[in-house]
């Protein structure tokens, strides 16, 4: 079966962990896909622990499942990446950093991508000035490493999928990255929220976002 790993959201704060993601999980579970959620250090002021370990699960995960369960996945055959909100930005960051061979694609939803343009809104209580410990103009290095609009065009193919009706991560955010970026595939949904994307239940997910990851 095909492995799916997602990356969970929540701004990167120690409150919000993978466990929302359980009812995404067993749906893609029924669907035939062998899932995995690593979980990472949060907390604030994490990175770069955050993206390491992030990465470190990316190139394990394979491995430890083969392990727990034989046969049960190809370990030759590459992942599909998957990465919600400030898990976006992750899936884009250790995904394109990656092996190519190991991952097929990766697929961001609302994702917290252009960290600069994050901090100068304010997203998420300024969530992305915790992680990095400031703001752009003070912490120019830690942006530049965390960034994974620096990593563009990589040689995973992207697709970023963003609801217009969402609260948490604006869609002129990821608009203009679609706009500076040709290559990406740029999927907009009309009137959906932030959390629609991860909503087994909900219309954005079983006839957006579902077929990408099911393919």
């Amino acid at each position: 079966a095909a492995l799916v790993v997602i990356l969970h959201g929540g701004f990167w704060r120690q409150e919000f962990d993978r466990t929302h993601l359980r009812p995404l999980a067993a749906s893609l579970v029924r669907d035939g896909l062998v899932v995995a959620t690593p979980e990472y250090r949060r907390g604030g002021g994490g990175w770069p622990a955050t993206g390491q370990d992030v990465a470190t699960a990316l190139t394990a995960t394979p491995e430890l499942i083969e392990r727990a369960a034989p046969g049960r996945i190809d370990p030759q055959r590459p992942s599909v990446l998957v990465g919600h909100s400030a898990g976006g930005q992750l899936a884009l960051w250790s995904g394109l950093r990656a092996d190519p061979a190991t991952i097929a694609r990766i697929v961001a939803l609302a994702p917290v991508a252009d960290l600069a343009y994050a901090a100068g809104a304010g997203m998420g209580d300024n969530a992305v000035q915790a992680l990095l410990g400031g703001e752009p103009a003070d912490m120019p290095d830690a942006y530049a490493e965390a960034d994974p609009l620096r990593l563009f065009p990589g040689r995973v193919p992207v697709t970023i999928m963003q609801g217009t009706a969402d609260k948490q991560v604006t869609v002129a955010m990821n608009r203009g990255i679609a706009a500076r970026h040709a290559e990406v595939d740029y999927v907009e949904l009309p009137g959906v929220d932030h959390f629609a994307l991860i909503d087994p239940l909900s219309d954005a997910f079983q006839t957006s976002v579902r077929p990408r990851l099911c393919d």
